[in-house]
């Protein structure tokens, strides 16, 4: 468990036991070297002797002596102050995660750091408090839950010091909340992706939103599986067909004192697993479709973290939620579903089944809400993955204000997005000529996580809208130091951006 404080002391006057300062490339600040060397003396001929210079990733660990107790100094590089300050920040939240590496392998129990300049990143000291505080709990997160053998337990209690002039601490302490909240959200969202589906069913997924509606007062509906069959939601009702669990359609509502305020869906898929339905998957890598509800995850964390943060609009979350497996009672690839609003489609590979569900959840919103916009959010495809790597996912839209808006809310949070193109030219590849449309793309056009796009496009009608496709960023992302194997809460941090600074 991570406890933050914040202290105007120099950074050496702590009684700790890892000393933390950051540095951008060949630009080490004189005050760090003059404070650092009260520690360990050579400091300066060390840095020359290992070539340490700052570059983005860097590290330099040294063993002291303090007051006749073994301590720890490490500096941190942040890499050219002429990067992007997108890229500026971003490292800082990747060296914050090496920091809590760090404190985890010598098992210290209070690290100081040294807080740089927030002006170098381009923010102010509130936005670096609240990333450096919610980074370093996703860099603390670990799921060790069916671990028996206390051994192989990562057990560390660690106090980080937050060194920085008195006259700052207003605003770093806001920070600090702000920063809890967000590092809690994202790690309750990683958690539930990462509990095997045998645990974390579309019933116990329902069951975390209705809890979290009670303890925040939140309002929620959930609708039982005989129910979202009689409403004509065929979409959710097929998907689930093949299972021995039951569907669940979850609406959480936020909605804020303030008038004339927009009202803004989000909307995640929660396939609790996927083994692709009678369309079934390859074994190989099929335990990590327990992560397929990681949109869900996000949508309903983010519900949590707002009712505490409370932007200026009026926020429903939807989570359809349910299990794709093979039986005698699955859908079948050449069935044809009706969906909420009416439309039919033809299926013709099951394991498109996050699109199915996601239809009738957007046709949901659209009729009870009538919403100035709606974000949909899902481990959609694998051609995303492909096209885009673990680094980014798809945004796929025609309304560049919202595109506009989640790129900045992308930049300013870490969840980073790249737009693709959404052209009409693709829509002609989910015809179908005995449906309104298939539920897959034809090969012709190739591009599936856009035509994937198109496929939902005919559930929203006139509402602005976004679809973004977390495939590739949602699980096991390497060479990012705050993520361990497993889940990564992806979408959490960008939703609460962008609902905190909507205009």
């Amino acid at each position: 468990m991570l406890s933050f404080k914040l202290t105007n002391q120099h950074v050496v006057e702590h009684d700790a036991d890892l000393y933390v300062g950051f540095c951008f490339k060949n630009a080490l600040p004189e005050s760090l070297l003059r404070d650092f060397s009260t520690l360990y003396a050579p400091l300066n001929e060390v840095i020359n002797k290992r070539k340490f210079t700052g570059a983005t990733g860097s590290q330099l660990v040294l063993s002291a002596i303090k007051k006749n107790k073994p301590v720890t100094i490490m500096l941190v590089g942040l890499g050219s102050e002429k990067n992007s300050q997108t890229d500026r920040l971003e490292y800082a939240r990747r060296a914050m995660g090496l920091v809590i590496r760090a404190a985890e392998n010598e098992k210290a129990a209070k690290v100081a750091v040294l807080m740089p300049d927030s002006h170098l990143f381009g923010i102010n000291e509130f936005e670096l408090t609240k990333e450096l505080v919610s980074v370093s709990m996703m860099a603390a997160y670990h799921f060790d839950q069916f671990i028996t053998d206390p051994a192989h337990k990562l057990t560390c209690d660690i106090e980080i010091l937050l060194c920085a002039e008195e006259i700052l601490h207003n605003q770093m302490s806001i920070g600090i909340e702000f920063g809890q909240r967000i590092g809690h959200a994202v790690n309750q969202a990683r958690q539930w992706c990462d509990l095997p589906a045998d645990v974390l069913t579309p019933t116990v997924l329902a069951n975390h939103a209705i809890r979290i509606a009670k303890v925040h007062n939140l309002k929620i509906t959930v609708y039982d599986e005989p129910t979202i069959k009689k409403m004509g939601m065929g979409g959710l009702a097929a998907v689930s067909a093949g299972s021995a669990q039951e569907c669940r359609f979850v609406v959480i509502e936020y909605n804020t004192d303030l008038k004339n305020t927009p009202t803004i869906v989000l909307t995640g898929k929660g396939v609790t697993f996927d083994s692709g339905g009678i369309s079934i998957k390859p074994a190989n890598r099929m335990d990590e479709m327990k992560d397929d509800m990681a949109g869900a995850a996000a949508v309903i964390s983010t519900m949590e973290a707002i009712s505490h943060l409370k932007p200026r609009a009026n926020v429903i979350g939807i989570a359809p939620i349910a299990e794709n497996m093979p039986s005698g009672t699955a859908v079948k690839p050449g069935d044809i579903v009706t969906f909420y609003n009416g439309m039919t489609a033809e299926v013709k590979n099951t394991d498109a089944e996050g699109r199915l569900i996601l239809a009738d959840a957007l046709s949901y919103a659209v009729k009870h809400y009538k919403p100035d916009m709606i974000i949909n959010v899902a481990t959609l495809t694998g051609s995303c993955a492909a096209a885009l790597g673990p680094f980014f996912a798809g945004m796929m839209s025609n309304h560049d204000d919202i595109v506009e808006k989640l790129t900045t809310a992308s930049k300013r949070s870490g969840d980073r997005l790249w737009r693709l193109p959404f052209h009409q030219d693709y829509k002609r590849a989910i015809r179908s000529h005995i449906a309104d449309m298939c539920n897959i793309g034809n090969e012709t056009y190739k591009a599936g996580a856009i035509t994937a796009g198109f496929f939902l496009q005919n559930f929203v009608e006139e509402t602005p809208w976004a679809h973004l496709d977390i495939a590739g960023t949602s699980f096991n992302v390497p060479d990012m130091s705050y993520y361990r194997p497993g889940a990564t809460g992806f979408g959490v941090r960008l939703f609460i951006d962008f609902l905190m600074n909507f205009k």
